[in-house]
């Protein structure tokens, strides 16, 4: 056994000062680097919402301006409407409003458009007139009682031409001066703003006639009205009648012609429906898998 312990190898002892170990252990050391951050980046950061756009609005045909106005805005505005009789839509009715309305006569700087914004102002105003002679239940009776009817006898169509009318009849103080409004609104810079409003007052006159369809004719009935009362309103300028009996008789003729276009459209859908539905039955009657 002695020999055997000389014949195996001695293991030598390191000294401890020459062993030089990590200075961090595998353990701690981790697989992927990880980036440090300061104190102040570690801190969440606030983003601001993002609105979503509507996917079927071009980006290529910008949003129609803004036409809200201010308290200042449309206390000039309101007083101005009383000069438009007389002055018509122009710099002096905004001048003699502003004055009216305790501004000086350079406020009317406030508003951009100038006389434009006059006629936008009276526009929306005047539909708002409108809206309220339905809500207060003073306009339907009033006329259903003039054709000897109840009120809930009128259809859809009557209380739509009653609407029509009626929108006419509001322009009646400054009718002189609509012609200069037309042009205004004709004008290559205002065509966005004017059709949207025409757009507005067509959806609250079929809205007001008590219009529910959600299909189709939601659209045609609103563009017909638009086409009406904006030749209308053309009529209505070379009317010499107190009381625009020739511009009533053009509404008229036109709710007409739009009645025997309605119905030209429904004989010939009718037909092409019919010879459809034949053509699918000769079809399958020889077999084909239609």
């Amino acid at each position: 056994m002695a020999s055997i312990a000389r014949l195996a190898p001695r293991r030598t002892a390191i000294p401890q000062s020459k062993v030089s170990l990590p200075l961090r252990s595998i353990s701690s050391t981790p697989l992927f680097p990880v980036p440090t951050q300061s104190r102040s980046s570690q801190a969440p950061k606030l983003r601001t919402p993002h609105t979503p756009t509507r996917q079927y609005h071009s980006p290529l045909h910008p949003r129609l301006p803004p036409h809200e106005y201010t308290n200042s805005q449309t206390a000039i505005l309101t007083a101005a409407l009383v000069h438009v009789p007389t002055h018509g839509f122009t710099a002096t009715s905004l001048t003699l409003g502003a004055q009216d309305a305790g501004f000086l006569s350079v406020s009317t700087q406030l508003l951009p458009r100038a006389e434009f914004d006059l006629v936008l102002f009276w526009l929306a105003s005047r539909r708002g007139l409108l809206r309220a002679k339905v809500e207060e239940a003073a306009l339907f009776p009033a006329a259903a009682a003039a054709r000897g009817l109840a009120p809930q006898d009128l259809s859809v169509d009557d209380k739509v031409r009653i609407l029509v009318l009626e929108r006419l009849r509001l322009n009646r103080e400054i009718k002189a001066h609509w012609a200069d409004a037309l042009a205004q609104m004709s004008l290559l810079g205002n065509i966005p703003l004017s059709l949207a409003e025409l757009h507005a007052l067509a959806n609250d006159i079929v809205s007001l006639a008590g219009d529910t369809a959600v299909d189709a004719s939601w659209y045609t009935r609103r563009a017909a009205v638009a086409g009406i009362y904006a030749s209308a309103e053309v009529v209505m300028t070379r009317d010499p009648t107190e009381e625009m009996s020739e511009t009533a008789e053009f509404v008229a003729r036109r709710f007409e012609d739009r009645d025997a276009l309605k119905l030209k459209v429904d004989a010939v859908s009718q037909c092409l429906s019919f010879w459809g539905n034949s053509v699918l039955g000769v079809g399958r009657s020889y077999g084909l898998k239609i």
